[in-house]
């Protein structure tokens, strides 16, 4: 079929869907001679190609957004007091844009990297904080006052009037989500929840950070009350994610949970960030150990690239991030990963297995057996040479002594 399958930011141009149909019209004449193709028939196929069921939904949903970016309907409701709550900054300046008024806030805390514990918030913040500055190689003073001013203005979620949390599906938001509805005493007067895990017309949806201003106008009457069953889900998971164990993590991934439909399948994927039985790789090790093997040597960013766009199921990682979690595999003493071009900036270095690595991803060698350092995964810890939990092929986490 012809390009621009679809957007990525979810502004979709109908008059160029319009084109698109009338050229596929073209090609199938051509293709049989003998047959007879209608306009119609080919805008259906462009509209099921962009993930509509037919071509009346995709104008509808074009008018949806239109009608939004030109009638907002948060003109009464998205006053100066609304607090938009977010796990990043990636749509801060695209609410201006779309003509909300209420203040931004955010928790850039990544909770699905490091320790995570369940533990007094002066302790807590302390130990998150020399994690960040380690593995990002940031002043630790300064990451400590931009918890220690995060989480203050977290711990006001509850008495703020109107509050927003903006959520995709993936780990990193499922996470700050779990971390903010679990650290409500009760239930706030007025505290809605948008949470979104596909958007019409985008074949590969990572995120709300991706999406135009008119997008997320559009998303804004979608947001829903939170109520007591999402408060309740999110302590359980809360405290599941920071105990030692990942037996009650395991049990609420392999649930429905019709409050938040979509924590499970952020939780399953956050398991398999332990070590697999087999290989002792997180699927997100494992995943860049293939593509290297298959591609090496490669640039760095290219492996993020690669990852982002094609093999990973659920996108949770920006490139920093990623990049933190692959330096144990590249500077230990025994590296899965070696690194070239070491003068250039890490996207540009070149990655390639090393004999260690080729044993590792065929299942010849364990890798915790070889890494340099602890790996947490929440309240789990995983250290060199110690006994540790596992994750096996059906998500059920294994104890190996």
């Amino acid at each position: 079929m012809s390009q621009s399958l679809s957007s990525t930011n979810g502004r979709i141009n109908l008059e160029q869907q319009r084109k698109r149909a009338k050229a596929l019209l073209r090609r199938l004449k051509q293709a049989d001679t003998a047959a007879t193709p209608t306009l119609s028939e080919a805008q259906w196929l462009i509209a099921k190609e962009l993930g509509f069921p037919s071509w009346p939904k995709l104008k509808a949903h074009v008018d949806a957004v239109d009608f939004a970016a030109r009638h907002p309907g948060f003109d009464a409701s998205d006053e100066a007091r609304t607090t938009h709550w977010r796990c990043g900054s990636d749509i801060a300046h695209s609410l201006g844009v779309a003509g909300f008024k209420g203040r931004f806030r955010m928790l850039i805390d990544p909770l699905c990297m490091g320790p995570v514990q369940d533990l007094p918030a002066d302790q807590y913040q302390a130990i998150r904080s020399r994690y960040i500055s380690q593995v990002f190689a940031m002043d630790e003073a300064e990451v400590a006052r931009r918890h220690a001013d995060e989480y203050h203005h977290l711990e006001q979620l509850g008495s703020t009037g109107h509050s927003v949390l903006w959520c995709e599906a993936d780990a990193y938001d499922q996470l700050f989500l779990m971390r903010a509805l679990a650290g409500l005493e009760g239930l706030p007067e007025k505290l809605e929840l948008i949470e979104v895990d596909r958007i019409p017309g985008v074949q590969r949806f990572i995120g709300i950070g991706q999406l135009a201003p008119e997008v997320l106008a559009w998303l804004w009457p979608q947001r829903r009350r939170v109520d007591e069953p999402m408060l309740h889900l999110a302590r359980q998971a809360w405290l599941a994610y920071c105990d030692r164990s990942p037996v009650k993590l395991a049990e609420l991934a392999r649930g429905e949970h019709t409050s938040l439909p979509l924590l499970a399948p952020a939780l399953r994927r956050q398991l398999q960030e332990l070590p697999g039985v087999r290989d002792g790789l997180s699927l997100t090790e494992r995943l860049t150990l293939h593509y290297v093997d298959e591609a090496g040597p490669v640039p760095f960013g290219r492996v993020f690239a690669e990852l982002m766009d094609t093999r990973e199921p659920l996108p949770f990682l920006g490139d920093m991030m990623f990049h933190g979690l692959m330096r144990p595999l590249i500077d230990g003493d025994h590296p899965l990963l070696s690194e070239s071009e070491t003068h250039l900036s890490w996207p540009q270095r070149l990655l390639a297995l090393t004999p260690l690595g080729r044993q590792v991803l065929s299942g010849q060698a364990y890798w915790p057996d070889h890494a340099p350092h602890e790996r947490w995964i929440g309240g789990t810890c995983i250290r060199p040479g110690q006994p540790h939990w596992m994750i096996d092929e059906t998500l059920v986490p294994r104890w190996r002594s």
